[in-house]
């Protein structure tokens, strides 16, 4: 990485910028200041842009020989979250109350614009750099698909994108070939039982019980047929009833699985439907009072799916980086993680990586999760990671040959069609 008093400035540069986006965050799909934001900075540094997604960007910087196109995303959406003040926010605490950049994604912004940046100061390259600041990371189904739809992709031949987390070290990057995040999955239950005072439990059933019933079943049912590294399902909410002495007609269970495959997906999809027949079954009573009763309704949202970084281009990044930073902590087997990510629909469309870059720095203070109230970032990565955005973009458009099979990628640019 470079040592010299220019890539000091465009470090103060980045590290501001990260700081202003970080002081005004906005809720996914409500980022309208953060969009302006975007195309005055684009604005500034003479960079093509238009509106996509309602709130999402799209910009090109064109180098000066037809080539191939690199897109490289940001998420621009902040968090729910009341940020309480640190030892070392107190110049950049959020400004919005109640919402918070506590997923890193003002550092992702400042990064991408850092790498526009050096692109622009160097413009003896072939091809288009696309940079996608793209809106609603943080609720399903994402904003990815909104930029896809609205032709986002259009052309572009490989997808970069990186991730603040703090569990690796300060300035280490990590990733891995094939499935690297999982797919996030919602289930909604309403179950129905009979209402009434609870000296009358015969005239009643009890719907309280019943999801009691299906949280004990729906655990060890999973264990019988899956690895515990296959998945994780947890319930986040419980809802039913107002009174203490009332039985309720109904109750609400909403909780999340996630998972790194297809199969396992709908493994866990029917033994949900197996618990809540069971429970149907045990809670049935005779008698016209109980006609239909009792009964449940289901809803499964699948949302993001498996983020699965494509093997070649994942193998070139390695060598790359490697190569062009020999002092970088690399971790290119790191361990499949259950987060998620809307990323993971870029890469359903066009081959790339996504890749991990570390932020944990006990010495700095910095522990904290992701999606923390005291998240923070150690700003020393943020030039690592625009330097990393510039070399391996940079790299694929000079030699798109070592990421991607040209005979067998069927890709959008005529360069492609061609060879």
């Amino acid at each position: 990485m470079r040592n010299d008093p220019s890539a000091e400035a465009l470090e103060a540069w980045i590290i501001r910028l990260r700081r202003e986006f970080h002081r005004y965050p906005e809720l996914s799909f409500k980022e309208h200041e953060t969009q302006k934001r975007i195309l005055k900075i684009l604005g500034e540094l003479g960079i093509e842009a238009r509106k996509i997604a309602d709130t999402g960007v799209l910009a090109s910087i064109r180098g000066t020989m037809p080539g191939p196109c690199i897109a490289l995303r940001t998420d621009t959406d902040g968090l729910q979250v009341q940020e309480e003040l640190t030892e070392r926010n107190e110049d950049y605490i959020s400004g919005n109350d109640g919402v918070m950049h506590a997923c890193g994604h003002d550092g992702h912004m400042a990064m991408l614009f850092g790498a526009a940046r050096l692109f622009l100061e160097n413009r003896d390259f072939p091809g288009e750099v696309r940079l996608i600041f793209q809106p609603a990371e943080e609720i399903p189904p994402g904003g990815s698909e909104r930029v896809i739809a609205e032709g986002g992709l259009k052309g572009v031949d490989a997808v970069m994108g990186m991730h603040i987390f703090t569990n690796h070290e300060s300035g280490s990057v990590g990733f891995r070939p094939g499935p690297f995040m999982a797919s996030t999955n919602r289930f909604e239950i309403t179950l129905k039982g009979k209402g009434g005072h609870i000296s009358k439990p015969a005239s009643c059933i009890d719907p309280v019980r019943m999801a009691t019933d299906f949280i004990s079943s729906i655990y060890p049912a999973l264990e019988k047929r899956l690895e515990p590294d296959k998945y994780v399902l947890g319930v986040g909410r419980i809802q039913g009833g107002a009174q203490f002495n009332r039985t309720p007609d109904s109750v609400e269970i909403l909780g999340s699985y996630r998972t790194f495959d297809s199969e396992t997906t709908e493994i866990i999809d029917m033994t949900i439907r197996e618990c809540l027949d069971r429970v149907k079954e045990r809670y049935a009573k005779p008698g016209e009072e109980f006609t239909g009763l009792p009964d449940y309704a289901l809803d499964i949202l699948h949302g993001y799916p498996v983020l699965v970084n494509d093997p070649d281009f994942t193998g070139a990044v390695n060598l790359k980086l490697q190569e062009s930073f020999p002092e970088l902590t690399v971790y290119p087997e790191l361990e499949k993680t259950f987060a998620a990510e809307d990323f993971a629909s870029y890469l359903q469309k066009v081959p790339g990586i996504f890749i991990s870059l570390g932020t944990r720095n006990p010495e700095k203070g910095i522990v904290e999760i992701n999606h923390s109230c005291t998240f923070d970032i150690d700003e020393d990565i943020l030039l690592t990671g625009t330097e990393i955005f510039y070399n391996i973009s940079l790299d694929f458009l000079k030699h798109p040959e070592k990421y991607i099979d040209l005979q067998k990628y069927n890709g959008p640019q005529e360069y492609l069609e061609k060879a």
